[in-house]
């Protein structure tokens, strides 16, 4: 029997209405093989969350611009934990100081990319941090 694909939900959380590069990171999973979720823009942590649980989804990685992040990611994964979604592994990109990076990590954040990332670095990240049946 074949292994599942690995479902990764790309999410565009808060105000910011540029989604250039969560496009392109849902792109480059998607051509290394990966089930991807789009969100679209505007995405509160509730629906973010609602929609990984019933996508069923292995991962969930948020791109911001606007410099919301210790508010909303924190709320992320508050919501998964509340719902059992521990397992959901989490990762970010975005202008996101490398100050404020430590901080989410501890909160559950796997891992941070920042701009000028290989889209590489964020799939090889995705097949060693998500591993299926």
């Amino acid at each position: 029997m074949a292994e599942r694909k690995i479902r990764v939900l790309i999410a565009k959380p808060g105000l910011d209405g540029h989604d250039r590069g969560a496009k392109i990171i849902a792109r480059a999973l998607r051509d290394a093989g990966f089930e991807v979720i789009y969100t679209g823009l505007h995405q509160t942590p509730e629906q973010i969350v609602a929609a990984a649980e019933q996508e069923d989804v292995d991962g969930i990685g948020m791109s911001i611009l606007s410099g919301a992040h210790n508010y909303i990611f924190p709320r992320v994964m508050e919501l998964l934990r509340e719902k059992g979604m521990d397992d959901v592994v989490v990762f970010a990109g975005g202008i996101i100081p490398r100050a404020d990076i430590e901080a989410l990590k501890k909160i559950g954040i796997r891992e941070v990319f920042t701009p000028g990332t290989n889209t590489d670095d964020v799939v090889k990240f995705v097949r060693q941090a998500i591993k299926v049946a």
